[in-house]
């Protein structure tokens, strides 16, 4: 698959496919914990995710299968074995295709297309170093084709490897001011606020924490917890942050009253 992280289509044992990314992977060991996290989380807003799993890679499969491998600069070395990140395939990648980019006319028939106000939240909310990533597919509906959309590649949230914070305006945005149109003012960022509010808890975060495998962090438990202490703190920052990115020259919000 495309991507800093080297990530592997693999069929799994309940033969849905998944995007599957190894604990060696170039950008850091971390963003498996990131995935794992943000895209639990991501769900618990009600955003357009995809199902995520731990997938178990056997050193034999490992070894049986020369293209499980990370390229780097000057060698080539083996997927780690063990424990990995699995973000589920939309559906059959043999009749399925995926759109990372559809033009502004197509846009417009992406029908959850308001929900990248609400992606705009968590990315704020956990920092997303990265431009918003998604994908596009099409569906038929009594006759109707229109396009969804799912939200991938969680990896950057809370600055990757590093578990901070370093927040700046342009962060988080997708990159296409066409998805914002529906943006007239915070309110059009309020129901995902008020559910990152009231239902993301501490409760919450040590719930989803305790999926993580700890072998993905290294066993730091310290360090994981001072990110969930840091998240749980960060909610009421969010709609400032909101602010920030609308006062930017780029202007990301056509239709703010």
């Amino acid at each position: 698959m495309r991507g800093g992280a080297q990530s592997h289509l693999m069929r799994c044992a309940d033969d849905n496919y998944y995007v599957v990314k190894f604990k060696n992977n170039p950008q850091h060991r971390r963003v498996l914990v990131n995935e794992l996290l943000g895209t639990r989380l991501a769900a618990r807003l009600g955003l357009p995710t995809v199902p995520v799993a731990i997938v178990e890679v056997s050193e034999e499969l490992i070894r049986l299968t020369p293209e499980l491998a990370m390229e780097l600069p000057r060698s080539r070395i083996p997927c780690q074995s063990g424990p990995q990140f699995g973000s589920r395939y939309p559906g059959d990648p043999r009749q399925l295709t995926l759109h990372d980019f559809l033009p502004d006319e197509q846009l417009g028939e992406v029908e959850d297309l308001h929900t990248f106000a609400g992606m705009l939240v968590f990315d704020k909310w956990t920092c997303n170093t990265n431009g918003r990533q998604t994908v596009f597919f099409k569906e038929k509906q009594e006759d109707a084709v229109h396009y969804e959309t799912r939200m991938i590649d969680q990896g950057f949230c809370f600055n990757a490897g590093e578990w901070n914070f370093p927040d700046a305006p342009l962060r988080g945005l997708y990159a296409r001011n066409r998805v914002y149109q529906g943006v007239t003012g915070m309110e059009s960022f309020a129901p995902w606020i008020e559910r990152l509010e009231k239902g993301v808890t501490e409760r919450v975060l040590d719930e989803v924490s305790l999926e993580i495998p700890p072998a993905w962090y290294e066993d730091d438990y310290d360090a994981l917890l001072r990110l969930l202490e840091q998240l749980h703190r960060r909610r009421p920052r969010v709609p400032d942050l909101i602010l920030e990115a609308k006062r930017t020259n780029r202007q990301p919000f056509p239709n703010w009253m």
